[in-house]
């Protein structure tokens, strides 16, 4: 038995999205969503890299799903936080999204997590769940909770994110 440790590889190929994202912003944000749920517009590269996908959306709402991996664990041997975190930031911000109405975007403004339970590979698919809380004008909150097929919560957060005119300097 070889004391090496084995080797995995990863291949990532993705079409780039740079021209949905054009016509995206003549969209509101809940057609947009949707139009990439239904797959018509180019999924965005990190949900690829880091395996999870949109599920579903609403109004106000989002629902992602990824499975971790061997390739999501830290030095610890656990999955990394990122990946929880790039999880309720997407379904928190993708429900943001489908509030706005065509020719604004978001940015986070502040994002803020807390993990209640170790994550290992073996945990099997996790889902983020994310509600908007507030719909202001420049200003939006929402809420994510990430919790395995069985309902147990491994994670949850809230989120602030500016909305942006585009052409706003």
């Amino acid at each position: 038995m070889s004391d090496q440790p084995r080797k995995h590889q990863l291949t990532i190929e993705w079409d780039d999205p740079t021209n949905d994202i054009a016509a995206a912003m003549q969209m509101n944000g809940l057609d947009y969503m949707q139009s990439l749920l239904d797959r018509q517009m180019t999924p965005p590269p990190i949900a690829l890299l880091m395996d999870f996908v949109m599920d579903s959306v609403a109004d106000g709402y989002a629902l992602f799903k990824g499975t971790p991996g061997a390739r999501h664990i830290n030095p610890l041997g656990v999955v990394h936080g990122g990946l929880a975190a790039t999880l309720l930031d997407s379904a928190m911000g993708c429900a943001v999204h489908t509030t706005l109405a065509a020719g604004k975007i978001y940015t986070t403004a502040q994002l803020n997590i807390h993990m209640t339970r170790a994550i290992t590979p073996q945990v099997g698919e996790l889902i983020a769940e994310g509600r908007v809380i507030h719909r202001g004008s420049r200003m939006c909150t929402a809420e994510a909770t990430l919790k395995d097929a069985q309902g147990k919560l491994y994670a949850h957060g809230t989120t602030t994110c500016f909305v942006i005119t585009l052409g706003e300097g």
